[in-house]
């Protein structure tokens, strides 16, 4: 494993998508499932196709923690611990995996950063099902049915486009172009 120095331009990127991430989770439109249309999805992608694995789940992770404390990033301007074992803190979580398997794609062409994306996006909508399932009582079919499926067209596209866009801001701040 290569030893990776964490430089303050490293901490700086991570605080900044740290900060992209919260402002994209505030907006949003409510949704009579209680799973709210943000874009977040791209916001997550975003962090791990420019910061790259380890930094993009970093910056992530710090977003929960953030939220955790009750600071209000979280969709609907919420925060707190109630958030997280509330109908959408399984996605919450699933985040880490979407943003670690879309920055594990850095260097790798096209076609495999989207499917790394794609996967990590799979990740996190099992990962936010099962969330469901535990809040809300039901069963898997019902919450995939209920918090999934609607979305499922909106997160593929945000993963496509958090990947194009990050391209060029990676580009742009790293001097790296995807192949």
């Amino acid at each position: 494993m290569k030893k990776q120095n964490v430089t303050t331009q490293s901490m700086v990127k991570i605080g900044m998508f740290t900060a992209v991430l919260a402002v994209l989770s505030v907006l949003q439109i409510p949704m009579p499932t209680g799973v709210p249309l943000t874009l977040q999805t791209f916001a997550v992608a975003l962090c791990g196709y420019v910061l790259g694995a380890w930094p993009g789940a970093g910056s992530v992770a710090l977003y929960l923690a953030v939220g955790t404390v009750g600071i209000p990033v979280f969709a609907g301007m919420r925060g707190g611990i109630a958030v997280l074992t509330g109908p959408t803190g399984g996605f919450l979580f699933g985040f880490l995996f979407l943003a670690w398997l879309s920055g594990a794609s850095v260097g790798k062409n096209k076609i495999t950063a989207i499917g790394s994306g794609l996967v990590g996006l799979a990740f996190c909508h099992l990962m936010g099902i099962l969330g469901f399932v535990l809040a809300a009582g039901v069963g898997i079919p019902q919450a995939f049915v209920t918090v999934s499926l609607p979305y499922l067209v909106k997160d593929a596209l945000s993963v496509v486009v958090a990947m194009q866009v990050g391209a060029v801001l990676r580009n742009r701040l790293s001097g790296y172009v995807y192949q």
